[in-house]
């Protein structure tokens, strides 16, 4: 079986390891003194790129679940990694109609966690231009 692997640099070891152990489920598999590691089999990952963004790189990261049971025990995890989480139900973005959680990690970088309810023609559910500020539809100014 293969992994996607996800390294991101952080400024706080334990304030980060309590984030995502909360967000995960789960603790570390591994922790050293600087260096924490989970081997994840749920969720596996949706990994997605696109031109759609000014800025190039880690736009943002997120948790796709296949169900509604699914994303409110997600929804859970995310309110115990960051108590600050903004949600979005039946919103149009990446040619879907999903269901969705935003909560920010220590960095400031966004989660989404989302259940994809349907498929639609265009980016965002609306004709026009594309706000070029994010390559998908995070919350303005970080969300949480």
């Amino acid at each position: 079986m293969k992994k996607l692997h996800i390294h991101l640099s952080v400024n706080n070891l334990a304030k980060n390891i309590s984030y995502y152990s909360s967000l995960f489920g789960q603790e570390p598999f591994s922790v050293k003194e600087d260096y924490a590691k989970w081997m994840l089999d749920d969720p596996k990952v949706n990994f997605a790129i696109s031109t759609r963004s000014e800025k190039i790189g880690l736009d943002h990261l997120g948790i796709q679940v296949e169900s509604n049971d699914d994303l409110l025990a997600l929804q859970a995890n995310m309110k115990a990694a960051n108590d600050n989480i903004k949600e979005e139900l039946g919103e149009g973005c990446c040619y879907s109609v999903s269901d969705k959680y935003w909560s920010t990690d220590p960095q400031g970088i966004a989660w989404e966690g989302y259940h994809t309810l349907e498929s639609i023609p265009t980016f965002n559910g609306k004709e026009g231009k594309v706000d070029k500020k994010s390559a998908c539809c995070a919350p303005k100014n970080s969300c949480c």
